[in-house]
């Protein structure tokens, strides 16, 4: 049994008896005492510390400059965290330019300027393309071969890897092969020694080769990107790289099971004739409605001649015919420059380079052809820049000319201005031009690409009474007239 532990008693006082009880009284006086001690001032430090917080503030007010955020300034500070980390093909599509064989680059302009009597050269550097509206191929060619660097703002970047591409361009010159054999008489005999050149057997060969190749055949076309601007380019293939996205200037000779909107991109044709560098305005532009080129085409190009017919004797009122050549380029120039209206019928094909080179003058488009594609139309208003009268109205008597001239002078001042804007989309050597704006477009299409991958790995083969054309296509009716 545990004991309890003993109590200890408190150490005894000094005295033996004990305390007496203290009063109350006693211990009031002693409170008292303690209230009337003199206490610490905080007002003092308090009042110096305000005093010295208002004159800091009163000095960053009058003192303070504050740091310039504008874009290059953010841009500075962005490189500063990212020094070291290449961010340039972040989110960039990734595309691989086949190494296709020289004859289907650079031989086809060694062919083209053989056969017009030019000197074989040595050096690749030193062939020049030939200038004509559909150059394009030569200029994305390039734009492609440039150091990365240079390509930095590019919706597209290159890669030398096929595993790590999105997408794959075939450079083949397509337009160019189209005409590298003059156009002679019948009777007209060359050189017996100039080299022959067929534009057929290039296409063959060219299909021969790619289908040989293990990534056209890993998706059946899908991914790739061929560029065919002349309407009659890759003609005699172009149902077997239908699957591709087709850079064309137009559909007006390709089927609904060939092409569309949603799959291929609309290209502007390189402008032949000088750029207006003047600003806007109607003083210098004496001619109400400019037109040259040739009067008679073929398919919807015939509205032409009856164009001619109601619009030669009107009055100022500017309407040639004329063939390609350097004085038809001069003379168009000058006649652009000087006009307030630039007239756009079809050719043998909805869409021709006179509107390209009517843009660029600030000549205000009139657009009549009731098939036409656009390009860019997703970044440009067209109603804004142009004025667009569908065929049957505009070949009527008077119509055209009294629709012009009720347009009014700050109407023509709006439509320059916007002209002016949107120029640089039609300028093959701008940097932030034609070429930047065909990859942006070119990179939008590869989420429908990716689509089109994977549905025609999953689908059953199938015989079909009638062409899958599993894309949309371009709306063929329905035309208007917009001011």
């Amino acid at each position: 049994m545990n004991q309890r532990p003993k109590l200890r008693s408190p150490p005894p006082s000094s005295t033996t008896s004990p305390s007496p009880p203290t009063s109350p009284n006693l211990n009031r006086d002693k409170a008292k005492t303690i209230l009337k001690m003199p206490r610490k001032s905080f007002i003092k430090p308090t009042l110096i510390l305000a005093s010295l917080l208002t004159i800091f503030a009163l000095c960053t007010f009058l003192f303070y400059t504050p740091p310039n955020y504008n874009s290059s300034n953010l841009l500075n500070l962005v490189n500063k965290f990212d020094i070291g980390i290449d961010n340039s093909n972040v989110n960039k599509v990734k595309i691989y330019m086949y190494d296709l064989p020289r004859r289907f680059t650079y031989g086809v302009i060694e062919s083209y300027a053989a056969a017009r009597g030019g000197d074989s050269v040595e050096n690749d550097a030193l062939l020049k393309y030939p200038g004509n509206q559909h150059s394009a191929e030569w200029y994305l060619f390039s734009d492609l071969n440039r150091p990365s660097e240079d390509r930095i703002d590019s919706a597209v970047t290159r890669v030398m890897d096929p595993e790590d591409a999105d997408l794959f361009y075939i450079p083949f010159f397509s337009s160019l092969s189209l005409v590298v054999n003059p156009i002679r008489p019948a009777n007209a005999n060359g050189p017996a020694d100039r080299p022959t050149y067929n534009d057929d057997q290039m296409q063959e060969a060219l299909m021969k080769w790619l289908e040989e190749q293990v990534y056209w055949k890993r998706n059946k076309g899908w991914d790739h990107v061929f560029i065919c601007q002349d309407p009659n380019a890759l003609y005699k293939v172009i149902d077997r790289v239908k699957n591709g996205v087709l850079l064309v200037s137009d559909f007006g000779r390709l089927g609904r099971n060939q092409a569309s909107l949603v799959k291929d991109v609309i290209l502007p044709y390189s402008h032949r004739i000088n750029t207006y560098n003047g600003d806007v305005g109607v003083e210098n532009r004496k001619s109400l409605l400019f037109f040259m080129g040739n009067r008679y085409r073929k398919e919807g190009g015939k509205i032409r001649d009856l164009l001619f017919q109601v619009l030669e004797k009107e009055k100022d009122v500017i309407i040639k015919h004329g063939a390609q050549s350097r004085e038809s380029r001069r003379a168009a120039t000058q006649g652009m420059h000087t006009s307030k209206f630039c007239l756009h019928p079809a050719g043998d094909t909805p869409s021709a380079c006179r509107l390209f080179d009517a843009i660029v003058s600030l000549c205000v488009p009139v657009i009549v052809s009731d098939y036409v594609e656009l390009p860019f139309e997703d970044v440009i208003n067209y109603r804004n820049i142009a004025v667009f009268v569908d065929s049957n109205t505009a070949v009527k008597p008077g119509y055209l000319v009294k629709l012009l001239r009720r347009l009014s002078t700050e109407r023509v001042l709006e439509f320059q201005k916007e002209l002016k804007k949107v120029k640089r989309y039609f300028e093959y050597e701008d940097p932030n031009g034609t070429v930047k704006e065909i990859w942006r477009q070119v990179s939008s299409k590869l989420p429908l690409i990716n689509l089109m991958i994977n549905r025609d790995k999953r689908l059953v083969v199938r015989e079909l009474a009638e062409p899958d054309c599993s894309c949309l296509c371009s709306n063929q009716s329905g035309v208007r007239t917009i001011l």
